[in-house]
C-alpha cells in the first residue's frame, strides 16, 4: 500500500514484539486471568523447573573459581577476545542456538529487561517478577547453558566450572528470598568431588536436592557413583536428572532440522539414564532415594514401561536385583510436566494414568524458555481430579522435597 505521493505507509503491527528486552511481567501479564480463574493464589504451587540465565553474570562465576591458574585462563579470555567475554571455558556454543530463533519468544538468550540497582543481584528481581506473575510460592532455579556442562571436552574444566556456579549462587542467589530454591548440579565427572558437594550444600535451607545435567556420556550406575547415591539417600534428598539438547550426538547428527534435535535429544539422554538406573537395580540397593527425571516430558514413559517389561520378562538374568517389573520401579519415581504434550488428551490422559500422575507428576514452567507452561495448564486438564491438580501443583512437590519446602510462604 502506498499514499498518494508514492511513500510507503508503515505497518502498525497490533502485537508488541517481545526481545529479550522485554519486562517479564509483560510477557507473563495474561497468567493473572489464570490466577484469578483457579484461585491460584490460594493454592500451593511449586515450580520444580526454572531457569535463569547465568551467562549474563558468567564473569562473576569465573571469579568464584578456586585453581588461580583456571581463573586466569578465563580472565584472560574475556579479557583478550570481548566477543567470548560471557562464555569463557564454557562448552555452550553460541553459533547453534536455534531455541532462540525461527519466530519463538527469544526472551531466553539473555534476560536483558531493565532491573533497577537495588539491594539483591537483578537475578534475584528476575526470579520475583516470574514468581510473582505466575502465582507460584517457591519456584526451584537452574542455570541454563550450564545444563550442557556433561559435553565439556575437559573433565577438569566442567568440575572446576560447576564448583564455582554454585559458590556464586549459593552466595548471590539463594538467601535473598525464601520462594527461591534450587537443586544444586553435580560435578558428575568427579565423584569425589559430588560427595564433597553434596556435604558443603546439603544443609543450606535453599537447596533442596541435587541434580545431574543428563545430557552426557557417563553411566550412572557404575559403581563410583554408588557412595554419591547412599549419601543422598542418607540425608533424605532427592536426585534429579535434568534433560537437555545436543546436535552432537551419533544419532542426532544425522537430523537437519532443530525440531528434530529438540524433539528426540531431550528425551534420549534420560531414557538411557532411566534404562541403566533401572537394569542395575539402583532402586532396589536405595529405596528411600527419590529419583526425578525433569524436562523430558511425559510421552516417552509409557513406551519405557512397556518396552523394558517386555524385555526383563524374556531375560531377567541382565537385571538380578530386580524384585519387580521395572514399570513398577518406575510408578515409585516423580516426573516434571514441562513440556506437557497435549496434542492427543486420550494419549495424555493414558499417560497420566500409567505413571500414576496424580500421585508422581510435578508441575514444571521451564520459564523463561521459549515453550513455557503456565500453572494454568495443569489446571485445564479435563481428566485429572482437583486433588490430583493439587498435588501436580505442590502437594506432592512438599512431599518429595521434606520440610523445606515445609508450607506455602503466602500462607
Amino acid at each position: 500500500m502506498t499514499t498518494s505521493t508514492n511513500q510507503p505507509v508503515v505497518a502498525v503491527h497490533p502485537v508488541q514484539e517481545i526481545t529479550t528486552t522485554t519486562d517479564s511481567r509483560e510477557i507473563l501479564a495474561n497468567a493473572r486471568r489464570d490466577t484469578e480463574q483457579f484461585g491460584l493464589d490460594k493454592t500451593l504451587v511449586v515450580d520444580v523447573d526454572a531457569h535463569h540465565v547465568e551467562l549474563d553474570s558468567w564473569p562473576e562465576v569465573i571469579a568464584a573459581i578456586d585453581d588461580p591458574v583456571l581463573r586466569d585462563y578465563g580472565e584472560q579470555i574475556m579479557k583478550n577476545w570481548p566477543q567470548a567475554h560471557h562464555l569463557a571455558l564454557s562448552p555452550h556454543m553460541p553459533g547453534l542456538t536455534f531455541q532462540d530463533v525461527a519466530g519463538r519468544v527469544p526472551h531466553q538468550a539473555s534476560l536483558a529487561e531493565h532491573v533497577p540497582p537495588g539491594e539483591f543481584h537483578r537475578d534475584v528481581t528476575l526470579v520475583q517478577r516470574a514468581m510473582d506473575s505466575m502465582a507460584i510460592d517457591y519456584q526451584v532455579v537452574f542455570p541454563q547453558p550450564m545444563l550442557e556442562i556433561g559435553l565439556h571436552p575437559n573433565p577438569e574444566f566442567a568440575t572446576a566450572l560447576m564448583t564455582a556456579y554454585n559458590k556464586w549462587f549459593t552466595n548471590t542467589i539463594l538467601g535473598k528470598d525464601p520462594r527461591i530454591k534450587t537443586m544444586l548440579g553435580l560435578p558428575f565427572e568427579n565423584p569425589d568431588a559430588s560427595l564433597d558437594m553434596i556435604r558443603a550444600y546439603h544443609d543450606h535451607p535453599d537447596v533442596i536436592g541435587f541434580l545431574v545435567t543428563s545430557q552426557r556420556h557417563i553411566g550412572v550406575h557404575q559403581n563410583q557413583y554408588i557412595p554419591v547415591y547412599a549419601e543422598l539417600e542418607r540425608l533424605g534428598l532427592p536426585i534429579g536428572f535434568h534433560a537437555g539438547p545436543t546436535w552432537g550426538d551419533t544419532m542426532t547428527s544425522t537430523m537437519n532440522r532443530f525440531t528434530g534435535v529438540h524433539a528426540m535429544s531431550f528425551v534420549t539422554c534420560n531414557m538411557t539414564h532411566l534404562t541403566n538406573w533401572l537394569l542395575n537395580g539402583i532402586p532396589v540397593r536405595f529405596p528411600n532415594l527419590k529419583t526425578i527425571w525433569i524436562e523430558s516430558g511425559l510421552a516417552w514413559l509409557p513406551f519405557m514401561m512397556q518396552r523394558l517389561d517386555h524385555e526383563y520378562i524374556l531375560r531377567t538374568s541382565d537385571a538380578p536385583l530386580l524384585e519387580k517389573l521395572p514399570s513398577q520401579y518406575m510408578r515409585d519415581m516423580f516426573y516434571t510436566s514441562q513440556p506437557l504434550e497435549v496434542t492427543d488428551f486420550d494419549l495424555l490422559q493414558s499417560t497420566f494414568k500409567a505413571i500414576d500422575a496424580e500421585n508422581t507428576l510435578m508441575y514444571s514452567s521451564d520459564w523463561p524458555h521459549w515453550d513455557f507452561d503456565l500453572p494454568g495448564r495443569i489446571m485445564r486438564l479435563p481428566f485429572v481430579s482437583e486433588q490430583g491438580k493439587r498435588n501436580i501443583l505442590g502437594e506432592t512437590a512438599r512431599k518429595v522435597f521434606g520440610p523445606k519446602l515445609a508450607r506455602p510462604v503466602s500462607a
